[in-house]
């Protein structure tokens, strides 16, 4: 059967919007490379960082503080220096979902041909609730075949009802099932667009698959490593909320998430070193006694 799925994150980290969004960058950034570590970084070194993604040393230390307003960023004073470093909270909320990230697609377990039902009603007064509900619903892998009935692959019931607990919605059930043969007047796993899951994976493979020849080839290198890099990770994190990883007895065949993993891992890895690398770079202009500490993930492990 499928692998029970986490619960809900635990901290409201930066959310995907249009245009430049630097809180959600840096956030990643000290996710990737700064990751279990318990020392605060210079402000300065951090700017440094995200003016390889062009982001303005006004607009990178207006980042530094609303992230520390919005409890993500701790802060500390050496002298006339201001230092920075992800909170608790926030640090186990970015390995949570950098490690859900990064192992997505990874492994198909077999599946037994449950379904997890989650059936519920929120009252139009609130509507804030409604939108938390169903947010925490995705993160589980859910999706909803009808606007009060969401549906998942295997078995998740304990997280639904946490959730439902949570935001004190009585109103609702949570039962686990098998289809019935035909799957009836609407199969479940019509809960997903399987159209547009399956071009968003060809849109990795194409966007991605030259920089992957670039990248095989050692021509990737420095900030533009780093660009790339963290690039290629925002591009596939949007995947486990779009999709928890669906049986491959459900899908079309062939399905391209295989092959989109394979570029994202490709590449991902690939410049790991050559991005940690910049990363030190820039610490040691700085701090020199940090730069060593700068570690990587690995898709592949």
């Amino acid at each position: 059967m499928l692998a029970v799925k986490n619960s809900s994150p635990p901290v409201d980290l930066p959310r995907s919007q249009a245009g430049a969004q630097p809180q959600r960058l840096l956030v990643a950034l000290l996710g990737d490379y700064w990751h279990g570590r318990g020392e605060h970084v210079p402000s300065s070194a951090l700017v440094r960082l995200l003016a390889d993604f062009d982001v303005t040393a006004v607009g990178a230390r207006a980042t530094l503080s609303r992230l520390a307003r919005r409890g993500l960023l701790d802060s500390s004073r050496h002298g006339r220096n201001t230092y920075y470093g992800l909170t608790p909270r926030a640090a186990e909320a970015v390995r949570e979902s950098t490690g859900r990230v990064l192992t997505f697609g990874r492994n198909q377990d077999p599946w037994d041909g449950s379904w997890t039902v989650a059936v519920f009603s929120v009252p139009e007064e609130q509507r804030d609730v409604r939108h938390s509900v169903r947010a925490r619903l995705k993160w589980l892998g859910f999706a909803p075949l009808y606007d009060g009935v969401w549906v998942t692959p295997g078995l998740v019931g304990g997280g639904a009802r946490r959730v439902f607990a949570e935001f004190g919605v009585a109103a609702s059930t949570v039962f686990t099932t098998v289809e019935p043969g035909g799957g009836g007047p609407r199969p479940l796993i019509a809960a997903w667009d399987l159209r547009e899951l399956r071009a968003r994976y060809e849109e990795v493979v194409g966007e991605y698959t030259p920089l992957f020849a670039r990248v095989r080839a050692g021509e990737v290198r420095g900030a533009e490593a780093l660009r790339a890099r963290a690039g290629v990770m925002d591009a596939w994190r949007r995947f486990p909320s779009l999709d928890p990883d669906l049986p491959l007895e459900l899908l079309p065949d062939p399905w391209p998430r295989e092959a989109a993993r394979e570029v994202f891992a490709g590449v991902y890895d690939g410049l790991a070193p050559c991005a940690a690398g910049r990363v030190r770079e820039v610490f040691a202009a700085v701090s020199p006694e940090l730069a060593p500490l700068v570690c990587q993930h690995a898709a592949v492990p």
